[in-house]
């Protein structure tokens, strides 16, 4: 059998120590009961030796893992010996047998078992011999159940070991790929405000040279035009402002992306969703002073961003994770308070073989993109359903 990897056994408590001694404690007495009906009376030296020799036993015990093979060598011989030292021999040779080495451990000690059983049969048991290979059976039975239970012992600790590493190791991924998708939420927030800022930016450019070339404006035009002017720089103020806030990590090297849709765009991403399999309903409940109500035009450029995404995503989650089951899409709000979104489709009895793992790092990113812009994204399981829910601030 090839020998094992080195494995490193969780420390032992007060409390496994203590167990493991009073069982090896309680075993020793038995033992030795036994042991002493076929003693003759006058025994009272050799009763002293075998308990003297358990106590060295049971103070080896406490070794056995700093020195397992000599510790293990060391009490099998005592236990030749000494009645009261078996179940203290037997829990150091249980422990060695953990580390399943069968060559280069247990071997040696296999062979000191086998000669200390003919020992113990020649100090015990004199007035009644016994053939050497019943003895040999008896001690070559107990040594590999003793080897068995140390093997299973042995097994159960590494496969919780590797269990566990598993797991630690797949939470780092995972939080490294949250990590990666909140930065790449971030970077692709400013590009696409790269090019609606440029955009504000050339507006304020194309009006404030009009009016320094253009005198025949009137004053109602020159005001109509700085008001404009006036407006595209707050604008544009405000973006770069929003601009500098996500970059903070950012890459300053990588390619400007187009602005993402806005919500505008909704109608067509239901249609895209509803022709993949999936039928969408939409509610809007959209107030805003001089707009008709569920007008998706009346929300701010960059809410209205935020939004669409947030939505794109829940319904492509929904498409790869409960492919052809309704989604519920519901759109609220008003100025000046918020704008809230929510997502619902019903959770598949069964998880879909062709969706892949989820790391839910698309989500990540997008719980990032709402904290960027004040607001909160949250998902779970309701009453059976999957629900992304999610509010973004509306200024007045």
């Amino acid at each position: 059998m090839p020998a094992t990897p080195p494995f490193t056994p969780p420390p032992v408590s007060v409390w496994g120590t203590t167990w493991r001694l009073a069982v090896a404690v309680l075993t020793g007495f038995v033992l030795l009961g036994f042991a002493l009906e076929s003693l003759p009376p006058e025994s009272e030296r050799l009763i002293l030796l075998d308990l003297g020799a358990g106590v060295v036993c049971l103070v080896l015990m406490l070794f056995r893992r700093r020195a397992p093979l000599a510790v293990a060598l060391l009490a099998t011989l005592i236990g030749s010996v000494s009645a009261f030292s078996a179940g203290a021999v037997v829990v150091i040779l249980v422990s060695l047998a953990t580390r399943r080495r069968w060559l280069r451990e247990l071997l040696p000690v296999a062979v000191v078992w086998v000669a200390a059983g003919f020992v113990y049969d020649r100090v015990y048991v004199p007035s009644q011999p016994v053939p050497w290979w019943a003895t040999a059976l008896v001690a070559g039975f107990f040594f590999v159940l003793c080897v068995a239970i140390g093997f299973y012992v042995g097994g159960q600790r590494e496969l919780l070991a590797s269990l566990e590493q598993r797991a630690m190791t797949a939470e780092r991924e995972q939080t490294a790929r949250v990590d990666q998708a909140r930065t790449a939420e971030r970077g692709r927030i400013a590009r696409e405000m790269h090019d609606v800022l440029a955009h504000r930016i050339s507006l304020v450019a194309m009006h404030s040279g009009g009016l320094v070339y253009r005198d025949d404006l009137t004053r109602e035009q020159t005001v109509e035009t700085a008001e404009v002017i006036r407006d595209n720089a707050q604008l544009a103020l405000a973006e770069l402002r929003e601009v500098l806030g996500v970059l903070r990590d950012g890459d300053p090297g990588a390619p400007p992306e187009r602005p993402q849709p806005t919500l505008a765009a909704l109608p067509e991403l239901i249609d895209e969703a509803r022709a993949a399999g999936n039928p969408v309903t939409c509610t809007l409940t959209l107030t805003s002073r001089g707009a008709a109500e569920g007008d998706l035009g009346a929300l701010p450029e960059s809410t209205s961003r935020s939004a669409y995404r947030i939505l794109q995503e829940a319904l492509t989650n929904a498409r790869k994770h409960a492919p052809g089951l309704p989604v519920r899409l519901e759109i609220g709000g008003r100025p000046g308070e918020r704008l809230v979104l929510s997502a619902r489709n019903p959770v598949p009895l069964a998880p879909n073989a062709t969706s892949g793992p989820s790391p839910g790092v698309g989500l990540a990113g997008l719980s990032e993109r709402a904290k960027l812009a004040g607001g909160e994204l949250t998902t779970a399981v309701d009453r059976g359903h999957f629900a992304v829910q999610a509010w973004l601030p509306w200024p007045a």
